[in-house]
């Protein structure tokens, strides 16, 4: 059975949001709806359904002019396997000493490599997306370089895939946060999967808003691999609740952006430790000054 999708764009997060409400009320009603900000600077909002059946083109034509969008676009997806086609396409990423897998691939394993098991019906945050891969290179460059984290937190941590590659390699249990439910649902399992119930903490929260989270403070270690505007937004906290010659490994940005990350990283009291480009994306570690 195929699928459709329908999307538009739109200024303004409010009307943005409200527009993805007003979609969920549509007959035949969508499977899932989304509403994400277009991270060029345009200040567009995207506003996407799924459905099972062909919606109701007209019920989206009276939506767009409701709320001032553009006209939706209509796609037929094609009947796919995604799990089947994940795991074809994706084979076992490394990074360092991290080895990305699905269990397809467990007798791939290099010996001495730290074994990170995401499924590919888990597939986002497999280590294949440059800001992963980034991460992930992060991680593993700052422990060559004798750095032992001691406190660690995964904030906005999806597959929670670097909070558990930290948990791997240093003594003390991980705080992995998300502000999804779903997403922590995910981190939980793929925690589970890997062995480490109690070495990676789970917790729906966001940025650094949950007890747990601020009782830990501060971190000597925090990733946050997100998006520009909220690792701009997160820079402060990140300055209150990062120790003294702390990190930051920060991803989520593309390379136009990362100067103005870094800029509002400076402002918070970090400096800049590495930059790297994979693509079109950068990770950057940052240190945080006295």
């Amino acid at each position: 059975m195929p699928t459709f999708t329908a999307l538009t764009t739109l200024m303004g997060k409010e009307q943005a949001e409200a527009l993805g409400e007003a979609m969920e009320r549509l007959v035949p009603e969508p499977t899932g709806v989304g509403v994400f900000e277009v991270e060029d600077g345009s200040g567009l909002w995207e506003i996407g359904g799924y459905f099972v059946e062909a919606p109701d083109e007209a019920g989206l034509a009276v939506l767009a002019a409701a709320f001032s969008a553009k006209r939706f676009v209509v796609s037929e997806l094609p009947e796919t396997d995604w799990v089947a086609h994940v795991k074809r396409e994706l084979a076992p990423v490394e990074a360092g000493r991290f080895f990305v897998y699905g269990s397809h691939d467990a007798d791939k394993i290099p010996e001495g490599a730290e074994p990170l098991l995401i499924e590919a019906a888990m597939a986002f945050g497999t280590g294949h997306h440059g800001t992963t891969l980034g991460c992930l290179k992060a991680l593993d460059r700052v422990a060559n370089e004798g750095f032992v984290g001691q406190n660690v937190a995964d904030i906005g941590c999806g597959t929670a895939v670097l909070g558990m590659g930290a948990a791997r390699i240093w003594p003390n249990p991980v705080l992995a946060s998300d502000i999804d439910e779903v997403a922590v649902d995910v981190a939980k399992a793929n925690v589970s999967a890997n062995g480490l119930d109690g070495r990676v903490v789970c917790l729906e929260a966001a940025g650094f808003g949950h007890p747990d989270l601020s009782a830990k403070a501060p971190y000597d270690l925090v990733f946050a691999n997100i998006l520009k505007a909220p690792l701009v937004d997160l820079a402060p906290d990140m300055g209150a609740n990062i120790a003294t010659n702390g990190h930051a490994i920060l991803s989520g940005i593309l390379n136009e952006q990362a100067d103005e990350v870094v800029e509002a990283y400076d402002a918070a009291g970090f400096d800049v430790h590495t930059r790297e480009e994979i693509g079109e994306w950068t990770t950057l570690t940052l240190t945080r000054r006295a």
